[in-house]
């Protein structure tokens, strides 16, 4: 199916399963109950949210099951699923025994975009394990620019079923797709896509880094104009190749080093296009400078590398990538300058919940007290450390899972003073800043870059991040 065709479903009496309430489940449901489709949700819970919820569907005419998401309903035709639901559930085993196909809300929205008669706008997709929001901001930062009607969307937070069946007609939506959502959208053809980076993360779900691969591949199937890849990372050129595209469509890499024939690149301090240029071979376009990016530590230049190739996959000109760049504001919690304090910079980067993202934000500094620690996930530190040893001023750690970065640090930075913060309550991080503060240089950054997720002592890493930047002010103002 070409990137604008438009897939049509008589949906008129079809027997459909939503599983989950939540942010996906509910317009899902609506929408086909709006359709014609005879709708029974089932969700895991039974909670005071979600009878308030089901109550709501109920009114309409949708039949919800509570407490029970693991029975096939009788006569199910299609299941649409949350992306976080595993495919291991009883659900989607009954329905694979049954035949009945599984859908994601992914899907669910390329399938019924365009249903109202109107044109339905290309998606230029993004995934990747880590900078997937940012870049997919960045991107419609740079379309806005270029004076086109579009917005960020998916697991972006906005969703992709609003997007599609809403008032407002784009002319693009720049789309972040997570593995789960890649795995449950069979169909989905974009225009354009990147695969940011791949590290092991989500095993738990995925069963294993080949399927995780696998399912983030999918992104490319389909594309049109231009399978974007990271050139530092051969994985993610490895899955451009095993991707079955149209005909014309062409490998785009980026690089933080000089660009070759068909990638975008960094040469003397400015961001430069190699292939969306006349003469690949002999010509580069300059974009933006990398004092344009912010912030300009290196993994988000590649996130601007990445977006500005998308954007100029759909043919936007260079000018709108320098100002819409220029616009980008990063979201909190994303290496954010919180204050420098006697000449100690100290930054935010809760976000960092997973090795590959916190070894990027290691990188961007020169001297680092580094505050680390939470649940693991399974993850392993040792070679996260090696590569940032030489960086380390010193470390202070807390959290469940702390000892597990104790031990890499004690096996590959012997030399490397460690504090370690024997609490999980959420007062932790106060201490652990003044600690940080103990041992920072002029010069030094204090960063909060976890590794590892928050939930042993903060509903999510953005209280993390604020406890980090209240003890970080209160501590500017003791010493102001």
């Amino acid at each position: 199916m070409g990137s604008q065709e438009v897939s049509t479903v008589d949906w008129q009496g079809k027997h459909v399963t939503v599983a989950g309430l939540g942010v996906s489940g509910i317009p899902a449901a609506r929408a086909l109950h709006e359709r014609g489709a005879l709708v029974t949700v089932v969700n895991d819970g039974d909670d005071e949210r979600s009878r308030a919820q089901a109550a709501e569907l109920e009114a309409l005419g949708v039949t919800v099951r509570l407490g029970d998401g693991a029975t096939l309903p009788p006569s199910t035709e299609l299941v649409v699923t949350a992306p976080g639901w595993q495919p291991d559930k009883p659900l989607f085993l009954a329905a694979a025994e049954a035949g009945v196909p599984v859908w994601g809300d992914v899907e669910l929205a390329w399938r019924l975009r365009g249903d109202d008669g109107r044109e339905p706008a290309p998606w230029l997709a993004v995934t990747g394990t880590n900078g997937k929001t940012t870049t997919v901001r960045m991107l419609a930062s740079i379309l806005e620019a270029a004076g086109l009607r579009t917005a960020a969307v998916g697991n972006i937070g906005v969703s992709l079923l609003d997007a599609v069946l809403g008032e407002t007609e784009y002319d693009v939506l720049a789309v972040e797709l997570s593995s789960y959502q890649l795995h449950w959208a069979p169909s989905l053809r974009a225009h354009s896509a990147a695969v940011l980076n791949l590290a092991p993360d989500h095993l738990d779900w995925h069963g294993s880094m080949e399927a995780y691969a696998a399912d983030k591949g999918r992104v490319y199937e389909g594309n049109t104009v231009a399978c974007v890849y990271n050139a530092a990372d051969r994985a993610t050129e490895d899955l451009v190749r095993e991707a079955d595209v149209e005909e014309g469509c062409r490998a785009i890499g980026f690089t933080l080093g000089t660009p070759g024939p068909s990638q975008l690149g960094v040469v003397d301090g400015l961001l430069v296009d190699r292939a969306f240029v006349a003469d690949r071979q002999k010509q580069a376009q300059e974009l933006a400078e990398v004092a344009d990016v912010n912030p300009p530590a290196p993994h988000n230049v590649a996130n601007a590398l990445a977006a500005a190739a998308l954007a100029r996959a759909f043919g936007v000109e260079p000018a709108a990538v320098r100002d819409g760049l220029r616009a980008f504001r990063p979201d909190a919690h994303r290496i954010e300058h919180v204050a420098d304090i006697g000449e100690v910079a100290y930054v935010d980067d809760s976000k960092a919940t997973n090795t590959h993202a916190t070894e990027a934000s290691l990188a961007a500094y020169d001297s680092i007290v580094w505050i680390a620690g939470g649940l693991a996930k399974g993850a392993t530190f040792d070679e996260l450390v090696t590569g940032a040893a030489k960086r380390l001023r010193g470390v202070v750690l807390m959290g469940a899972d702390r000892a597990l970065i104790h031990e890499a640090l004690t096996r590959h930075a012997p030399d490397v003073p460690v504090v370690d913060l024997d609490r999980t309550d959420t007062g932790a991080m106060s201490e652990a800043v003044a600690r940080a503060a103990e041992l920072a240089r002029p010069g030094d950054t204090v960063l909060l870059a976890p590794a590892c997720a928050s939930m042993d002592m903060f509903t999510n890493y953005n209280k993390r991040g604020e406890a980090f930047a209240d003890a970080v002010r209160a501590r500017a103002d003791e010493t102001a």
